[in-house]
């Protein structure tokens, strides 16, 4: 049983490429990148989904988006030790943190992005800097209090809810380069980078060709 992974460089998808080094699960990789003008997905992924978005998993002929979907069903199918028992208060943690990481903090987290292109590009911004500033102070101050004193976000090891909100939390430190104002994130984020299975994944997306 191979999963399929079309895995689009610098993406969601980097959850996932972690998640199957994490589990040792065999996994061919399929590779497209950004274009190099747009920095928009390429018109063949498409042809595996019609929104043209990564990750997409294949399994037994059955295609799968969504990258908290994905990370859930993998978990659930392969890894259940990366999960909190269900019947457990841990496991409403679990998911809260889960879908924390694509509503509450990837809104403000790419509002914080997109304005700076625009920014580059000389539009002037009368609304929307000044939330995407308020909103991602309050998402990750939050987060940052809830990491006080922890490795991982639930029952201090590694859980789905890492594989979900550590893809954020590296764009925060690097691509945003926000450091110094969320401490307790930012080691975090290097223990996140302490683990093979991220270095791994890290290493195989830097040397994609």
């Amino acid at each position: 049983m191979t999963i399929i992974l079309h895995h689009l460089n610098a993406s969601r998808s980097f959850r996932v490429l972690w998640l199957l080094e994490e589990i040792q699960k065999d996994y061919e990789l399929k590779s497209y990148f950004r274009d190099g003008v747009t920095n928009l997905a390429p018109q063949e992924l498409k042809n595996i989904h019609p929104l043209g978005k990564s990750p997409v998993i294949e399994l037994n002929g059955k295609i799968i988006a969504e990258s908290g979907t994905i990370v859930e069903f993998l978990i659930e199918k392969f890894a259940s030790h990366l999960a909190p028992a269900k019947d457990s208060d841990s496991y409403l943690d679990y998911l809260q943190w889960i879908h924390f990481s694509e509503s509450s903090a990837m809104v403000p987290y790419l509002l914080k992005i997109f304005n700076s292109i625009e920014l580059k590009n000389g539009t002037e911004l009368k609304f929307l800097d000044r939330y995407a500033d308020a909103e991602l102070d309050k998402v990750f101050s939050y987060l940052d209090q809830q990491l006080a004193g922890k490795k991982y976000l639930v029952e201090d090891r590694l859980t789905g809810a890492d594989f979900m909100i550590g893809f954020v939390v590296y764009g925060l430190i690097n691509s945003l380069g926000i450091r110094s104002k969320y401490l307790n994130i930012e080691q975090y984020v290097e223990n996140l980078e302490s683990l093979e299975s991220w270095q791994k994944a890290i290493n195989i997306e830097n040397n994609l060709v």
